[in-house]
């Protein structure tokens, strides 16, 4: 699949800016499964200074300052990303027991450097007996990894109901699991809390899902914003991703941005603002796709 991808953040103040300085995770990362081909940033005001970096996990930040007076600080980021298939659920069959994973993950060696960075809490996921009470029915003894996580991804889904008002960025873990209600955010870190402290690795990852269906396809939860899912290290299968949000393995309909231990690594937009007094923000993004190999099947024949 090709995806063009138009992610719009636009704040307005009801007074005048002196000074905004800011940093944006919103570049789509290359890996396997995905290559970014084309990607902007534009800010308006224009900044004065600006650059970019990698951050310790590998993902693109941009920085900017803007020194100029402003009421309006609009970023317009747009993107052309490819994805190539990802393991199916059926190919994934057979995956190592997730207990062997927890022990060799905790004997570090050196071998699983990557995967030990997500291994144990962090600012926004702090790990419980609560939390791995929740996720011990999906990890049964000799169960394999990826159907205890799918296990887990399933019972997220259908015992959590999304609801955008009953949480927000401060919600700590303990209120979710037991309001039982919040959003892409929360499900990706309850779910994250859940297997760290069953002594599993596995990280936050924000990016895009499909905004405009394909047809005889539902749209799915959280696609008008950011979202977030998660990523468990596998072992011989490596990383694979779950969406506790719409209840899938992450396939062809997720676009990849950055990825750390929670939310706070990889949040889309912060920073600092001098005056501006109070703010209206909007944000909006759309995802659509404009090229897939079944497209290119149909036109062939």
């Amino acid at each position: 699949m090709r995806y063009h991808i138009t992610h719009e953040t636009h704040y307005s103040y009801d007074s005048v800016a002196t000074l905004s300085q800011q940093l944006l995770f919103m570049s789509p990362r290359n890996f396997e499964s995905q290559i970014c081909l084309d990607h902007q940033i534009d800010v308006t005001p224009v900044p004065n200074e600006s650059a970019n970096n990698l951050d310790y996990f590998g993902n693109i930040s941009h920085y900017f300052s803007i020194f100029t007076p402003h009421q309006d600080l609009i970023v317009r980021v747009e993107s052309t990303v490819d994805l190539f298939p990802r393991p199916s659920l059926q190919s994934l069959e057979h995956s190592t027991p997730w207990e062997i994973v927890r022990d060799r993950l905790n004997l570090h060696n050196g071998i699983y450097n990557d995967a030990v960075a997500y291994l144990y809490p962090s600012p926004k996921i702090l790990c419980s007996d609560a939390l791995a009470d929740y996720a011990r029915p999906s990890f049964s003894n000799g169960r394999g990894i990826v159907e205890a996580a799918f296990d887990l991804t399933q019972r997220i889904y259908r015992e959590f109901e999304f609801d955008s008002e009953a949480t927000n960025v401060s919600t700590p873990l303990s209120e979710v699991l037991e309001g039982r209600r919040g959003v892409c955010q929360d499900f990706a870190h309850l779910m994250i809390g859940c297997l760290r402290s069953m002594g599993l690795a596995c990280r936050y990852v924000s990016g895009y899902i499909l905004t405009i269906p394909l047809e005889g396809h539902e749209k799915l939860i959280g696609a008008d914003a950011s979202h977030a899912w998660v990523s468990v290290y596998c072992h011989k299968f490596g990383w694979i991703d779950f969406d506790p949000t719409n209840n899938c393995l992450v396939q062809n309909d997720h676009i990849t941005v950055a990825w750390g231990r929670d939310f706070s690594d990889v949040s889309p937009m912060r920073g600092v603002v001098l005056g501006g007094g109070a703010q209206t923000l909007k944000v909006s993004v759309t995802v659509t796709p404009i090229w897939s190999n079944e497209l290119s099947v149909q036109l062939s024949l």
